[in-house]
């Protein structure tokens, strides 16, 4: 149970990460992430990597730039302009349904347009997930350049879809329905230099 702490990523590294010791027990046809992070990065850096041996960029949360979010499924995107911001901490949460392909994105609680991204595709269980890198190969090859600085906290995944009302509790840590994993039940391996902080 982290409540209460954040993951603190201090530098640019080339392997410095948190891995997610959990993944689906089977394929998903939905899926929700959600987490908090706080940096003053302005290059591109990855937020959550979900890599199969087969896609490695089976889900990624990525943020190209200031004011700019991208959700990527089986390896391709769709991007949402959010407002260029003084560092704030800035809670995201992107859901997708293969039935439809739509994607829902929240920022700091609020909903934005929704897209549609992968129609019909299944998401692959067997996965690495790593918060603060992008995979380019299953587990690994990672880019400094890509890396995440700053910090990370209230790090959600379902099997399923989200309302707003679901992004308020994940926000403030009190999801009614147990997640894939979540802050709450977080199982984590620290890899490299990344701090567990209150």
């Amino acid at each position: 149970d982290l409540l209460d702490n954040v993951f603190v990523f201090p530098q640019e590294t080339k392997d410095s990460h948190v891995l997610v010791r959990a993944k689906p027990e089977q394929p998903l046809q939905n899926f929700t992430v959600c987490l908090r992070s706080y940096t003053d990065l302005t290059r591109p850096y990855s937020l959550f990597s979900y890599a199969t041996k087969v896609q490695d960029n089976e889900i990624l949360l990525l943020k190209p730039k200031p004011g700019e979010y991208r959700l990527y499924v089986g390896g391709k995107f769709v991007s949402f302009s959010i407002p260029k911001s003084i560092t704030v901490s800035e809670h995201v949460c992107a859901s997708w349904e293969s039935t439809t392909g739509i994607v829902g994105f929240w920022y700091n609680g609020k909903p934005w347009p929704r897209k549609g991204l992968q129609k019909g595709y299944t998401v692959g269980a067997e996965a690495a997930i790593v918060l603060g890198q992008e995979q380019d190969a299953f587990g690994g090859g990672f880019d400094a350049q890509q890396s995440f600085v700053g910090e990370m906290s209230v790090v959600y995944m379902w099997d399923m879809g989200i309302s707003t009302s679901g992004v308020m509790e994940a926000m403030n840590n009190r999801p009614d329905k147990a997640p894939i994993f979540g802050w709450r039940n977080f199982p984590y391996q620290i890899v490299g230099e990344v701090y567990l902080k209150p």
